[in-house]
């Protein structure tokens, strides 16, 4: 019966505008610990900021731990996607662990479902999302996925500030600089192999800089930063306007504790508003990075950034979304 409902409310939004069919605050469901407070204490603060339904807030029970098991996972997700009203397209998971289940990321077990296709031991490909560079946005209703974004909350001074950030973004119309990074590893650098792409594409809508490293200038005013390392040298020399996106192909990006490599919450440090990251061995397969491109196609055209950012992945079972979602900096403010 819920099923039909949430086709039948999907067939009629279909008939309107695009506009229409895009994430806003009241499409949004926010998830917390209540077991943790600085995660409810954020996840309170996020709801106010962004205006999100109270009946759109759920507090759940989750193990501290960064890795949470299938098994112990998928009541918990069952339990929570009921208890959500059926108008909810999309999740903000305000905690910082876990941060993955089993092999897959939180952000895209929550949205999909643990699937062990998603993240094979095996150095292969997986299966593509059927929200790749996909048109409007109802995926509860029109496949059944909840994609979701994770806010990290234990440092509640850096949360807040990120909420912040994302919110001053809106319909700013930002005319910042996306750069592109060429590196010297082979392994991490694949995607710059469609750099030039990206700047024919997006010249006429931002501005696209192509960089190598070793960086040695200041990348000032930067609205989107991607490369391909396992630890960004050059981190600080960035400045990051609000709404920003940036990230580093690399293979434990997701594993937000990790000390081996570089983890995505660094970028929110610096200033970036969203990030992304792998929390298991992805090996060298670009389908299962954000496709600079496709990000900002959609985010140029007023499309959230948690909409932009998972329709920019082929392959997201792995893949780590952090971030503030609702930030939308290329489009009119929206209810």
């Amino acid at each position: 019966m819920v099923r039909g409902l949430r086709c039948l409310a999907a067939g009629l939004l279909l008939m309107g505008s695009a506009h229409a069919e895009g994430l806003n605050a009241a499409r949004l469901g926010v998830l917390y610990n209540a077991d943790v407070f600085s995660s409810r204490e954020v996840a309170l603060y996020y709801a106010a900021q962004r205006a999100v339904p109270p009946e759109n807030v759920l507090g759940i029970h989750l193990p501290d731990v960064d890795v949470i098991s299938p098994e112990a996972f998928t009541p918990i997700r069952r339990q929570a996607l009921d208890q959500m009203p059926t108008t909810v397209q999309s999740l903000v998971l305000v905690w910082s662990r876990p941060y993955a289940v089993g092999c897959m990321s939180v952000t895209s077990a929550f949205a999909a479902g643990y699937r062990p296709q998603f993240c094979p031991l095996a150095c292969t490909r997986t299966p593509i999302s059927p929200l790749f560079d996909s048109g409007g946005w109802l995926p509860a209703d029109t496949v059944g996925w909840w994609p979701a974004m994770l806010l990290p909350s234990d440092d509640v001074i850096l949360a807040r500030a990120l909420i912040q950030r994302g919110v001053a973004a809106d319909a700013t119309a930002s005319a910042g600089t996306l750069y592109l990074v060429r590196t010297g590893d082979p392994h991490r650098n694949v995607r710059a192999a469609g750099y030039a792409a990206v700047e024919l594409m997006l010249a006429h809508r931002v501005h696209v800089m192509e960089l190598s490293t070793p960086v040695n200038r200041e990348a000032a005013d930067a609205i989107g930063y991607f490369t391909g390392v396992t630890h960004v040298e050059e981190l600080a020399k960035i400045r990051f306007r609000n709404g920003a996106v940036a990230d580093h192909l690399t293979s434990k990006g997701g594993e937000l504790d990790g000390t081996s490599q570089m983890p995505a919450i660094a970028w929110l440090r610096q200033g970036a508003t969203a990030s992304y990251g792998t929390v298991s061995e992805p090996c060298s397969f670009v389908e299962k990075f954000p496709d600079p491109l496709v990000l900002f196609e959609h985010y140029t055209h007023g499309e959230t950034v948690l909409e932009s950012y998972w329709k920019s992945v082929q392959m997201p079972g792995q893949g780590l979304f952090i971030g503030e979602p609702l930030s939308r900096p290329y489009g009119a403010r929206r209810p």
